[in-house]
């Protein structure tokens, strides 16, 4: 999928995401209490860049995890960022939050920040050159060892059939048949460039940050911290 069609599939996901991927919290919470000792030396008052927010999970952990830090939303679905809005406003965030509709590239190029999440999004880029490109405007916004926390479904090749049957498991628990398998392997292969963890630890190294170090797994996601260089 480009760019429009994928804001499209958010778009129109956005009224009942959270509710569809519920079952998942388990694993987001895992990450995020993880989350609370990678950014643990951050300044109190930290300016964090939120990377494909979404409906506003990753901000709403953040925020209890940082309770005087401020934060840049950036996410391409109005329709995704209208319900981060929302439960931003809800939580009395909306004053330490500044919403940007967009893509990263599309911030000014200035070192403020002192870290980034990017969670569950790089991933949607299929090319490479494209992906590195990505985790480079992170880069130019991050402050001098400005940390980088990203995750992304990931797999070794050898693995990635038993992942993916588990995976199955966790998404669709009423329907692991062969078959259903067999089309979310095929959706994949199409939509979501699953790369091996090494792969993808060079990618982000090669954007300009120190050797990504893995902190997190759950099924197939895989998650890093980085500092930039």
């Amino acid at each position: 999928m480009n760019q429009d069609e994928l804001r499209e599939v958010f778009d129109r996901q956005a009224s009942s995401y959270d509710a569809q991927w519920a079952r998942m919290s388990a694993m987001s919470g895992a990450l995020h209490f993880l989350l609370e000792s990678v950014f643990a030396d951050l300044p109190a008052e930290a300016q964090i860049l939120c990377v494909g927010a979404g409906t506003g999970e990753e901000l709403l952990a953040l925020s209890r995890i940082s309770p005087r830090c401020r934060f840049t939303v950036v996410e391409p679905s109005g329709a995704m960022l209208q319900v981060c809005r929302k439960r931003a406003d809800e939580a009395g965030l909306t004053s330490r939050c500044t919403f940007h509709e967009g893509y990263v590239d599309s911030l000014p190029a200035v070192q403020v920040y002192n870290a980034a999440t990017c969670f569950l999004v790089s991933q949607f880029i299929l090319e490479i050159e494209a992906r590195t490109s990505f985790f480079k405007e992170i880069a130019l916004r991050l402050l001098p060892s400005g940390i980088l926390t990203s995750s992304d479904l990931s797999s070794d090749p050898d693995h990635f059939d038993a992942l993916l049957a588990l995976w199955q498991r966790v998404m669709s628990p009423g329907d692991h048949s062969p078959e259903s398998i067999a089309r979310m392997k095929a959706a994949y292969a199409k939509d979501v460039a699953i790369l091996p963890p090494q792969a993808l630890a060079t990618i982000i190294e090669s954007a300009g940050f120190k050797r990504p170090v893995p902190f997190f797994q759950a099924g197939l996601i895989h998650a890093w911290y980085a500092r930039r260089m």
